[in-house]
């Protein structure tokens, strides 16, 4: 599964209530599966390591799943980039059910509050950027930042080693900047320096077959 919806106490909702969303949104193509609605088996929620807009007790575990799947005549092509933005198109609407109180993305095991998923994803609708932050995590360590399910998107994993001791704000910066810069420009093969507005240049140096290091200049 791409994603999981997760619901609060009303439960899950009847796939006639999915069925009515789909026939009322205009140009809605559903073609991707929704898995475990009301009266089916039920499922336990993804694992999420990064939370984004959720108050600190809010429990995965007290909330049930309906799991977001790509659909057999997709199988194989659930990472490409057409395939992830008509995921994203139609994962936007979803929330308008009753009771979705989060949205999980299991390649980068983020689990977030819809309300932030569909803004991020309207300002990729409207023009802007691919919503990075909503696809792909940044975990910091001592001495680097380190990306959580890129490699899904670009068959790649990202560290950006810090300047100094640890991870400053400006490398967090300059990382986010980064995965929306590889988001646009693909797999980095060869050593190259990518130069971005607002942060300079950084050198993305691959390391075997799916790791890329990033170092500022």
């Amino acid at each position: 599964p791409l994603a999981a919806l997760l619901f609060g106490g009303a439960g899950l909702p009847a796939a006639a209530k999915l069925s009515a969303l789909s026939a009322s949104i205009d140009a809605f193509s559903l073609i991707f599966d929704i898995a475990v609605l009301a009266g089916g088996t039920k499922r336990a929620s993804p694992a999420a390591v990064c939370r984004v807009a959720l108050p600190p007790e809010f429990s995965l575990a007290e909330r049930e799943a309906a799991w977001f799947l790509v659909g057999s005549h997709l199988a194989g092509a659930e990472n490409l980039l057409p395939v992830l933005r008509v995921a994203a198109g139609i994962l936007r609407h979803l929330p308008e059910l009753e009771g979705v109180e989060a949205i999980v993305w299991r390649p980068a095991r983020i689990v977030m509050s819809p309300v932030w998923f569909v803004e991020a994803v309207d300002i990729r609708l409207a023009g802007g950027p691919f919503p990075a932050l909503a696809l792909a995590a940044l975990a910091r360590t001592p001495d680097s930042l380190r990306s959580e399910g890129l490699a899904f998107l670009i068959g790649q994993k990202l560290t950006l080693w810090a300047r100094e001791s640890g991870p400053s704000q400006e490398d967090s910066r300059t990382a986010v900047r980064l995965t929306d810069w590889l988001f646009a420009h693909g797999r980095v093969d060869t050593s190259r320096e990518a130069v971005m507005a607002g942060v300079g240049a950084v050198w993305l140096e691959p390391e075997g077959p799916n790791m890329l290091n990033a170092r500022l200049r």
